[in-house]
């Protein structure tokens, strides 16, 4: 039979746009289960992730951010109930947070398993992220790993930063939508600072559970402020930066969407003796 130069080249785009993709799909996952297998053989538990990174839909190559939802905390659910309660849990934990009744539904979740659990965080976990990593037993972060505050947003602006704000004006002068917006604002603060502080109170005093869940939840810093392992430490929290070296084989097999010129390149590299000096 024929081919002709058409059939080849729609043959070419066909293989390339969908076959290809797809094999390569299945080999990440099948590499995703071998090191999930891997942890949770030398950990004794059940390991769950909840990586987000930011992905491409289908051949178009369109980019799409991940946060944490409702689906997510669906997922998550139902592999904590399905999980034996003399179980541990080591969570994967890598997100820039996402919907507040979500990481609640997670955080409490992780809070009320009997066995230990333990979190994982190679890179970041973030607002509603770091809900879920306070929720946990223990929190093992990479060095350079960071959380962030928990401050409740109104839209694009803080909740303490809309309060701030009404505080320096005559309440005369203050619209009935911007009243109402400050109401809200002070009913998220306080809910907020008291969930903080129910999860710490699990692992810490209850002094020192409103002290962090104050400081967390109080505006002192931007809500995309980067809280580092130390400074975790200086609050006077529990942080590991025992972080097992599966995780980041882990995380290489969550990669970003491929672009034409990588950002960040590195070769490896080769330790060698330098001139005149005899190798011990």
């Amino acid at each position: 039979m024929d081919v002709s130069i058409t059939q080849i080249i729609w043959i070419f785009i066909f293989v390339s746009a969908f076959l290809i993709p797809s094999l390569r799909v299945q080999q990440i996952n099948a590499g995703r289960v071998n090191v999930l297998q891997k942890i949770q053989k030398k950990r004794k538990s059940r390991v769950i992730t909840l990586i987000h990174r930011q992905e491409s839909i289908g051949f178009l190559g369109i980019p799409l951010t991940r946060y944490i939802n409702i689906e997510d905390s669906e997922q998550l659910l139902r592999a904590i109930r399905l999980t034996p309660d003399d179980v541990p849990i080591d969570l994967v934990l890598h997100t820039p947070g996402g919907l507040v009744l979500a990481s609640e539904q997670i955080a409490r979740a992780i809070q009320s398993h009997p066995a230990q659990v333990t979190v994982h965080i190679p890179h970041f976990a973030m607002s509603g992220g770091t809900m879920i990593a306070l929720a946990a037993d223990e929190i093992i972060m990479d060095e350079n790993a960071v959380l962030g505050p928990v401050d409740p947003q109104l839209g694009q602006y803080p909740a303490v930063s809309i309060l701030k704000a009404l505080e320096r004006k005559d309440i005369n002068e203050v619209d009935d939508e911007t009243l109402i917006l400050g109401d809200i604002a002070g009913k998220a603060l306080v809910q907020v600072r008291e969930l903080l502080k129910e999860l710490l109170q699990k692992n810490y005093s209850e002094e020192k559970a409103d002290e962090v869940a104050g400081l967390l939840s109080g505006g002192k810093w931007t809500h995309d402020f980067p809280i580092t392992c130390r400074q975790l430490k200086e609050m006077g929290l529990k942080v590991s930066q025992k972080m097992l070296k599966e995780v980041y084989v882990l995380m290489e097999l969550y990669p970003q969407p491929p672009q034409r010129r990588p950002s960040v390149q590195y070769i490896p590299y080769e330790r060698r003796e330098e001139t005149g000096k005899k190798k011990r």
